[in-house]
């Protein structure tokens, strides 16, 4: 998710019983990568092996150029973009727009696998309409052309992410090829998780939205999954720890001006499931010392937690 799992984020959810996180995507064209943007979205240093780098565009031969520079970067994994429905993406032919031209699609995998010798996998989408699903028509495709996993959100391009994912066509793309299937889509509790998992046979779950604020939502699902009941809900001061080292990676990571800036959404994330959280954000919103919001999120949860208060 482009803006969201940047490095410290995605370092957390792996500590938090995530078994791969995806870089934010990266636009294939390379002649932009000097950017601060495309820099920080390019900077692994330090991460979590398998390191995967997600990459997006319309051109096949750029496409392979871009995985190639990947890899001697130090990706070990390359994950092609053909599931984001975000309309700026899509005008330009890219992201989940690709699943209307069958053979591009062909054309892109195989010249992507061809120049790496590291695994390549996909996420799409189930269709470009409701009316127009071709998931396992592409399936099929990855499969012949070398793709070693692939992910599916359960809802077309033109669904965005309206409405409710549906799992049916994820189930029948399983049941017709022989490479991992990665179900995504509404994915928000340990309970979901368990019947998603039922209902597909995929062999691996992605978790997208539900980790915003929430890093430890794999722990939890990992320890459904396990034992076939919900773990004790978190203390506040668990989620204090959390949120603290959370904030202050990001000021490491991007500098004092944009960190502070980059560490609003996360906090409006973070703190939806307490009380007040409104004010407090409005609080929060103005501050522009990193200490001084490391110094504001403390208190909060020391005052409520000294007041025996949970999350709401």
């Amino acid at each position: 998710m482009a803006g969201v799992t940047d490095r410290p984020f995605r370092q957390l959810c792996r500590e938090h019983g995530a078994a791969l996180a995806v870089s934010e995507m990266v636009i294939a064209d390379s002649s932009f990568w000097k950017t601060r943007k495309s820099m920080h979205r390019l900077d692994h240093q330090g991460e979590h092996t398998p390191v995967s780098v997600q990459i997006a565009g319309g051109d096949p031969e750029m496409l392979a150029t871009a995985a190639k520079l990947n890899q001697d970067m130090g990706a070990q994994i390359i994950d092609i973009n053909m599931g984001c429905p975000a309309k700026k993406v899509c005008n330009k032919a890219a992201g989940s727009a690709l699943m209307k031209d069958e053979t591009l699609v062909a054309d892109i995998l195989k010249k992507v696998v061809s120049a790496v010798n590291i695994p390549v996998t996909l996420k799409i989408r189930t269709g470009w309409d409701k009316e127009n699903k071709n998931a396992l028509t592409i399936a099929k495709i990855a499969e012949d052309s070398g793709i070693q996993a692939l992910a599916i959100h359960g809802r077309t391009r033109n669904c965005a992410y309206r409405g409710e994912a549906e799992y049916e066509t994820i189930t029948e793309v399983k049941k017709h090829i022989n490479i991992p299937v990665l179900a995504n889509g509404d994915i928000t509790s340990p309970e979901q998780a368990a019947f998603v998992f039922e209902k597909t046979n995929a062999d691996g779950l992605l978790i997208g939205r539900a980790a915003q604020g929430c890093p430890w939502v794999f722990d939890d699902i990992n320890y459904y999954l396990e034992h076939g009941k919900k773990r004790a809900q978190r203390k506040q001061t668990e989620i204090s720890n959390i949120l603290i080292k959370h904030i202050s990676e990001l000021h490491d990571f991007y500098g004092a001006l944009m960190g502070v800036r980059i560490a609003r959404k996360h906090v409006a994330w973070y703190m939806k499931t307490q009380k007040n959280h409104q004010e407090f954000r409005k609080t929060f919103n103005q501050i522009e010392s990193t200490n001084k919001q490391l110094e504001v999120i403390k208190n909060y949860f020391l005052q409520h937690t000294n007041r025996g208060e949970q999350a709401a």
